[in-house]
């Protein structure tokens, strides 16, 4: 995965050197609280493992490594995640977490925005979506300013609430 440069972030390719600073993300009640749960140091490497390998039928998945320039420090993650059934179709996903001291500076929106953008144009992808706890009010205004709508509700397995499905599609090009 080529790294991407924002005016405030450098997105990296992942590194098992991450899973120190990755730990004040996956260690948060409140930054995890969407999700599937806590991670402790070892479901950290597991989860790090998983996404260094990638998937070599899509090259395109996985996140990135959110570093803040200004400060060099590791702050979160953010790119695709694969979904081979969501209502019967395949779906790629962006996700993007960031440690709560970065949240409302709009570094997930500047994060995200890049992902999509290199997903368009390099990895010519055509949907993109979201999927985001009916609560989860912050990660539906930074989809919202991505330019996603709203599609419809998903009970995914495992889970006891239906996730919203934010949809982007690739912009048209005239040229």
């Amino acid at each position: 995965m080529i790294p991407i440069e924002t005016s405030r972030l450098l997105m990296r390719p992942l590194s098992v050197a991450d899973a120190e600073p990755l730990a004040a993300v996956f260690s948060d009640p409140e930054v995890m609280r969407w999700s599937d749960g806590l991670l402790d140091a070892a479901g950290i490497r597991d989860w790090l493992g998983k996404r260094i390998a990638g998937d070599p039928l899509r090259p395109w998945i996985g996140p990135w490594a959110v570093v803040q320039k200004s400060t060099s420090n590791v702050i979160g993650y953010c790119g695709f995640f694969y979904f081979p059934d969501i209502i019967g179709l395949p779906e790629t996903e962006i996700g993007f977490r960031l440690v709560r001291a970065c949240w409302g500076q709009g570094l997930a929106t500047e994060a995200a925005r890049a992902a999509l953008a290199r997903g368009f144009d390099l990895y010519n992808l055509e949907r993109v979506i979201a999927l985001i706890a009916p609560e989860n009010v912050a990660s539906i205004r930074v989809a919202e300013k991505l330019g996603m709508r709203y599609e419809h509700d998903v009970m995914l397995e495992g889970y006891t609430y239906p996730d919203r499905v934010y949809v982007i599609h690739r912009p048209n090009r005239l040229c």
